[in-house]
């Protein structure tokens, strides 16, 4: 079986990478982990990999003057692991459109909302605020405009009453667990694609 080389890029803790790391490692998954890289040097996310005995990269994004020039170091090291896809978890930069046209189609991410529902930071403050009363999160591929992405896959999460958003993006984060490696394997099994800006289903 050929297997997806796939890049994971983070910022924190990885709990969205252990997902993928515990997926990739089954013999018969379609997607194999080349490179995790992270933009912050001690992300726990980083000593994931190291454990897993995934090749490792960071470059901080403090190190360079623009986005663009950032996106291009990054760029550098997705290229030299050979990845031929990106899953981005928990990676708190907003990319250039530069990078995200030049990987447009392999480049997707996971959102704790049920997207267009609550773009941006402070999902869960945001879900208990309006009053919903199911949130849940979305795996959607990325494009230039932030979270806005043609949806791959998506779980719904009862908001529950007395819910804080602690609370809630810890189920949050359970769903999270299970829709992103099954939306790696639709992927990698070419059972969806972005054509024209939207996601195409096999």
């Amino acid at each position: 079986m050929t297997k997806l080389k796939t890049a994971v890029l983070i910022s924190g803790r990885g709990s969205n990478l252990q997902a993928l790391i515990d997926a990739c490692g089954q013999p018969d998954f379609p997607a194999e982990i080349v490179l995790v890289f992270s933009n912050v040097a001690d992300a726990y996310g980083l000593e994931r990999a190291r454990k897993a005995g995934i090749p490792t990269a960071a470059i901080s994004h403090r190190d360079f003057a623009t986005r663009d020039a950032f996106d291009m170091a990054m760029d550098a090291k997705l290229t030299e692991a050979k990845a031929e896809f990106i899953c981005l978890a928990g990676f708190m930069r907003l990319l250039s459109a530069t990078f995200v046209r030049k990987w447009q189609g392999r480049i997707v991410n996971i959102h704790p909302s049920l997207l267009p529902a609550f773009k941006g930071m402070h999902v869960h403050e945001q879900a208990i605020a309006a009053g919903v009363k199911v949130s849940g999160c979305t795996v959607h591929y990325v494009i230039p405009e932030l979270d806005s992405g043609p949806t791959i896959l998506q779980e719904k999460v009862p908001v529950q009453p007395g819910d804080t958003a602690d609370t809630l993006a810890a189920r949050v984060l359970e769903a999270e667990h299970r829709i992103y490696p099954a939306a790696l394997k639709m992927i990698a099994e070419g059972r969806v694609r972005l054509e024209q800006d939207r996601a195409i289903f096999a």
